[in-house]
C-alpha cells in the first residue's frame, strides 16, 4: 500500500455541521471516499491509501482537478483505493463533495 497526502489552501466551501460523508465501497475492487469537517485553518487535506504504487503524478492531477471544482476549506478527505481508474475516482470524489456540501454550494 502507498500513502499519498495532498494539501490545498484558499478553499471557500466549508460545512458547518459535524457531519462526515462516505461514498463508495472498497470491497468491490473500487474505492471509498470519506469527507469530514476538520479544524485545519482553512486548508483541505487529502489522504490517499492505494494498492497501486507509482501513480503519484496521476493522483496529484485528479486531486488538483477535484479541488478546482470543489475548493473545500476545513475538510479532511480520506480515499481508500484498490485500483480504481481516474474517472471512477473523480466520480466518487464528486459524489462525496456534493453529499458533504448539500445546500452549502
Amino acid at each position: 500500500m502507498e500513502k499519498l497526502t495532498y494539501e490545498f489552501q484558499g478553499g471557500t466551501f466549508s460545512r458547518p455541521k459535524n457531519e462526515a460523508k462516505l461514498v463508495g465501497v472498497v470491497g468491490s475492487g473500487n474505492l471509498e471516499v470519506l469527507i469530514e469537517p476538520a479544524d485545519l485553518q482553512g486548508r483541505c487535506v487529502v489522504e490517499v491509501l492505494t494498492a497501486a504504487r507509482g501513480f503519484g503524478a496521476i493522483w496529484q492531477a485528479v486531486i488538483a482537478d477535484f479541488f478546482a471544482r470543489y475548493p473545500l476549506a476545513d475538510a479532511r478527505v480520506s480515499i481508500n483505493d484498490v485500483g480504481a481508474t481516474p474517472a471512477v475516482v473523480s466520480l466518487r470524489l464528486d459524489q462525496a463533495a456534493e453529499d458533504f456540501l448539500g445546500d452549502a454550494q
